[in-house]
């Protein structure tokens, strides 16, 4: 069988597995709700003003959500940044990009399989840390019911079904961060410049919305839709943020992807 898309995934998940940054980041994403649940153990108090901050005592379905709310300003798109940001660029660094384009693939089966590697590693960072953090969680709270946004209760096992269905809407605009990764590691050939560039970006659309005279530009700023997942945690779930972050983030993802790929599919190896 030729190789295709799928062999470069493979390839590339292959090397991931020996990457410092792999387990850098996924270190991260497992360690942070430890901390913050061990925090929580050795005080009295907990975050009164922030979404959830009432049930941490009482169910640990409430760690996550507020793990989202805190990790999405810097700590999800940085690791989401560390291997997108460098999936392309490393090779140039090391030279093994001539190499690569030798064998008997075409560029945009390589870079589909290096996008969809990049992918794959956010959405189990993602994963990751909520379920440590249900797990951690309901070690010191137990597992028990939830009361959503609205004020409704609902019963452990649907809180669990809201914590995993919201890490999913959650993935949209991380996903996006991941495109725009990709696109400064093509570009830049760096992956130190990559990876602090594509935070620089987030954190930037993050100022930019809490700038006054700017509220027009609220609901379709990338970082806005950061906090879409809080709509399933209303009864009745409200769809039109969900609905909004998917084509919100498509406009960011869409150029930036087209042109990490025409940026990919012209690169000059000749060199070396």
């Amino acid at each position: 069988m030729r190789p295709n898309a799928l062999t470069v995934f493979r390839w590339e998940l292959r090397k991931l597995r020996f990457q410092k940054r792999t387990y850098l980041g996924l270190g991260a994403a497992a360690l942070v709700p430890l901390i913050f649940v061990t925090a929580l153990a050795l005080s009295s108090g907990q975050p009164h003003d922030v979404a959830f901050g009432r049930e941490l005592r009482d169910t640990g379905l409430a760690v996550p959500f507020v793990i989202l709310l805190f990790g999405s300003i810097w700590m999800f798109p940085l690791i989401t940044a560390l291997v997108a940001g460098d999936i392309v660029a490393s090779e140039d660094q090391n030279g093994t990009l001539k190499t690569i384009l030798t064998r008997s693939l075409g560029r945009g089966q390589i870079f589909t399989g290096k996008l969809l590697a990049a992918a794959l590693y956010a959405i189990v960072a993602i994963a990751l840390s909520g379920t440590v953090a249900v797990v951690a969680g309901s070690l010191l709270s137990g597992f028990n019911g939830l009361t959503t946004l609205s004020g409704s209760h609902v019963s452990a096992g649907h809180g669990l079904l809201l914590v995993y269905s919201s890490l999913i809407v959650y993935l949209i605009p991380i996903l996006t961060v991941a495109c725009i990764g990709l696109m400064l590691s093509a570009i830049t050939r760096n992956s130190a410049a990559a990876i602090v560039g594509t935070l620089m970006i987030s954190l930037l659309i993050q100022l930019i919305g809490v700038l006054p005279g700017l509220g027009a530009l609220h609901p379709y700023l990338l970082s806005t839709q950061f906090n879409a997942w809080q709509g399933l945690l209303r009864s009745p779930a409200d769809w039109q943020p969900i609905v909004r972050a998917a084509w919100v983030c498509a406009l960011y993802a869409l150029p930036a992807t087209a042109v990490a790929y025409l940026t990919f599919l012209r690169r000059d190896v000749a060199g070396g």
